[in-house]
């Protein structure tokens, strides 16, 4: 009988940590939305503002914003499960539609506004689509 008790106790402790670790990992679809909201700026800004000032202010922009997201990540006191693999993807998502992005706004529609809010949403929704599943998860 005690030992049912001890492992009645355990389940609850365990339960109790999980919810903590559960409820301090909500960070991350934060996180999602910045990048998300973020690519709605960067890609129309790179396809459409032409020349060194363009470039350098874009590009120092961009390594801005990814520091600031990669420190706020890099303090979060708890990583959500299969964080690594889940954020591979959406890096690995929105690389492919970032670099398809960026082919096809210089090389087929340039300086075209209307594909440029297109490739902005396509930029954004990896990281988006993931921040609404795991909100609904959370």
């Amino acid at each position: 009988m005690r030992e049912q008790v001890d492992a009645a106790a355990s389940l609850k402790g365990i339960g109790r940590i999980e919810g903590i670790a559960r409820g301090r990992s909500g960070w991350y679809v934060g996180y999602l939305w910045l990048f998300a909201a973020w690519q709605l700026v960067l890609v129309p800004a790179v396809l459409l503002w032409h020349g060194r000032t363009g470039t350098v202010v874009s590009t120092l922009a961009n390594a801005l914003v990814v520091m600031g997201l990669s420190l706020f990540a890099t303090r979060q006191p708890v990583l959500p499960r299969g964080y690594g693999g889940r954020h591979l993807k959406v890096i690995g998502a929105w690389a492919v539609a970032y670099a398809l992005s960026l082919v096809l706004g210089y090389a087929v529609f340039p300086d075209s506004v209307a594909f440029a809010a297109v490739a902005a949403l396509a930029c954004a929704m990896p990281a988006a689509a993931t921040a609404v599943r795991k909100g609904r998860a959370a």
